[in-house]
Parts: C-alpha cells; structure tokens; sequence
C-alpha cells in the first residue's frame, strides 16, 4: 500500500521563509533516514513558498493564471513523502513520528492502485499507465 505523508507547515514559514537554524532539518533529516533504512521511501519532497507558484484555474470556461503568493489560502502544502507500507496502521505509525513543530500538522492520504478500480475501468488502456509501470 503505498501513501502520501502531506507536510503542513506553520503559517510562519510561509510569510517569513525558511528559517537560519539548523536543528529542524537535522531533525527531519534523522526521520527521513528511518524511512530509508526500514525501505519504506519511495519519495519526498519540499516545496517553495506559493510566493513562487502559480494556481491555474477554469472559470466560465476559460482557464487563468495566478501568480502566488496565495495569502487566502488557510493551509500550504510544504512537502511531502510517499511511502509504501504493510498497512494504513503502519502509515500511520510512521506518520506519528514526523517532527513537527507548534502549528504543523501531517495529511495521510491512501495512493489509488490500479487494482482498486473496477475491472470495466482496469481494462481500459492507458498509455500513461504503462508508461509509469515502466519507470517502476
């Protein structure tokens, strides 16, 4: 089973950036460590403040573009890990252990497989299916 850890920062590191002190990311760094060594890792990431980003979005049929940073927005995404465990209790286990700080908080969320679709939907054909079981 495989699952996506979403990281939530605090607000703070959104509207002040990245902070100079060294001890979350050595923090953070020993959890991802643990992740690699028990070989559940699959990916992770952190992302750039939506002060660099952009949102595309449909509007009476059209699609737009906005520049970040998205200040209405009461949640930012700051990273995220992907998994692959036993089962959603493991997930979880491992998503207890992120370090967080005051105001974070960490979004597991299940990855679709392919055989949890129905078999009329399984049997479709999907160059991008075939493509990533490629990468594999």
């Amino acid at each position: 089973m495989r699952f996506m850890m979403i990281m939530f920062p605090p607000k703070s590191v959104e509207t002040r950036g990245i902070p100079d002190d060294p001890k979350p990311f050595e923090e953070m760094g020993r959890y991802n460590e643990e992740l690699m060594k028990a070989g559940v890792l699959l990916a992770l990431d952190g992302l750039h403040p939506t002060s660099k980003g952009a949102r595309v979005s449909v509007k009476n049929g059209k699609k737009q573009v906005v520049d970040g940073p998205f200040t209405e927005a009461k949640e930012i995404v700051g990273g995220y890990w992907i998994i692959q465990v036993r089962s959603r209790e493991e997930a979880v286990e491992w998503a207890s252990r992120v370090p967080l700080h005051d105001g974070a908080f960490v979004e597991l969320r299940q990855i679709f497989e392919w055989t949890d679709f129905p078999p009329s939907i399984q049997k479709l054909d999907h160059p991008v299916r075939d493509y990533l079981d490629k990468q594999k």
